[in-house]
């Protein structure tokens, strides 16, 4: 009897320090990672093509620009039906945090964003390329959400 309790306890031990280390890292991690983390996200759905998801992680100022079918049949369509591919990879560079930062020259001002920049890679019909944009992540109440630069 006294070695099966042993064996649970043996066993527990390592799932509560795992358990422990993932409620600190999640607790404690820091903006910049959040940050990272919202876009690899976003470009995660962008991937699948779950563009419906990915539009739900726009900041509410994009989502001013276009409605959410608009987004989703627009992606869809020039993305994967021009370019002839089904999916892409992409890269995020390290994030860098800006202390103040307007998405278009007369518009709304984000204090304590994170510029990174993303790199998606095609293989279609048309050969293969890649398409770089800097995207910024901000939070706005709880979330983490996505801008993209409209200055000219």
């Amino acid at each position: 009897m006294r070695h099966k309790n042993t064996g649970k306890i043996l066993l527990a031990i390592p799932v509560f320090v795992l358990t422990a280390i993932l409620l600190i890292n999640i607790l404690f991690s820091s903006p910049d990672q959040h940050a990272i983390n919202a876009v690899d996200e976003f470009y995660s759905y962008e991937q699948q093509g779950e563009f419906s998801s990915s539009w739900g992680m726009f900041h509410p100022w994009m989502k001013e620009k276009f409605s959410k079918g608009h987004y989703i049949q627009d992606r869809a369509h020039v993305f994967m039906n021009h370019f002839g591919v089904d999916t892409f990879s992409y890269s995020l560079s390290e994030p860098e945090e800006l202390k103040n930062w307007k998405p278009v020259k007369e518009g709304p001002s984000f204090k304590n964003i994170y510029k990174i920049n993303v790199t998606q890679t095609y293989k279609g019909k048309y050969g293969n390329f890649d398409i770089q944009q800097e995207v910024f992540a901000v939070k706005d109440k709880d979330e983490w959400t996505i801008l993209w630069d409209y200055k000219k």
